[in-house]
């Protein structure tokens, strides 16, 4: 049934509306129009250059569109305060550096500061925050290590700890397992898939594993050269046909009885 013209979508995260961005005179973002929603897990995929991460900057506000509107609940996102969306919004970038010696624990309780007021001391609850988010991505041994000496999988589980200290109601992944082996990355998709069907932490991921995006969305985004090609529940638009479209691969989509969920495989186009 659809909603009464008066009546607000209180659903609606994000609305897109031709949106078009791009980086000095390359256009990366074409016409963009998106409705992102609360109450699921989304997944935004697509091919290299297609546009992923600058759908996320553009969703955090770390980008402005160069045409189109960008809405979030409801009110231009660049209507709202920088102070107010850092308490709403929690970014975990793909390549997360930290070019000072600060401990993994000073970067993680980093994540508290859109909280606190200026110049405010953390309080005891505050720290308890900090500690839950070390222990709930595995990284307690390694507080109080600098972040510098860490690998890159290890980093990564500092950036997403330090996203959940901020206690955000919507986190943003730009391919957050790609640093991490298949044990953590399953490990760190299921705490974060915890959160959101326990405190109704709203995300949305950029990814490249269809697999993973399979087992964590429920409801995917596909982009190629800049446009959205299909979008819709996982179950729906994860098929063969939008596999050879959007990746030009063919594949083969089915319903694994292991997983609980749909698997794809894929190999190049047969040459006839």
């Amino acid at each position: 049934m659809a909603r009464p013209l008066s009546e607000p979508d209180t659903d609606l995260l994000w609305s897109l509306t031709g949106v078009c961005f791009g980086y000095h005179q390359t256009p990366v973002l074409r016409d963009i129009t998106l409705g992102l929603r609360s109450g699921r897990c989304t997944g935004i995929l697509g091919p290299n250059g297609s546009g992923k991460t600058t759908v996320l900057d553009l969703l955090a506000g770390l980008h402005r569109p160069q045409s189109g509107a960008i809405e979030f609940q409801g009110r231009p996102l660049a209507a709202w305060p920088k102070k107010h969306l850092a308490r709403l919004l929690a970014l975990v970038p793909q390549d997360f550096m930290v070019g000072f010696g600060f401990s993994v624990r000073e970067v993680v309780e980093m994540g508290l500061h859109p909280h606190l007021h200026r110049f405010a001391a953390p309080s005891r609850a505050d720290l308890q925050l900090v500690d839950q988010a070390l222990a709930a991505t595995g990284i307690e041994a390694l507080a109080d290590r600098p972040v510098t000496r860490l690998s890159g999988g290890e980093k990564q589980r500092v950036a997403v700890a330090r996203a959940l200290a901020q206690r955000p109601a919507v986190l943003l992944l730009d391919e957050a397992t790609s640093n991490l082996d298949i044990h953590h990355s399953l490990e760190l998709l299921q705490l974060i898939r915890r959160r959101f069907e326990q405190q109704a932490m709203q995300v949305v991921a950029v990814m490249h594993d269809l697999n993973l995006a399979a087992s964590f969305c429920d409801h995917l985004i596909f982009l190629k050269g800049g446009q959205v090609i299909c979008q819709g529940p996982t179950d729906q638009v994860l098929t063969p046909a939008t596999i050879q479209t959007v990746y030009g691969v063919e594949a083969e989509v089915t319903a694994s009885a292991f997983t609980h969920c749909r698997q794809v495989s894929f190999r190049l186009p047969v040459a006839h």
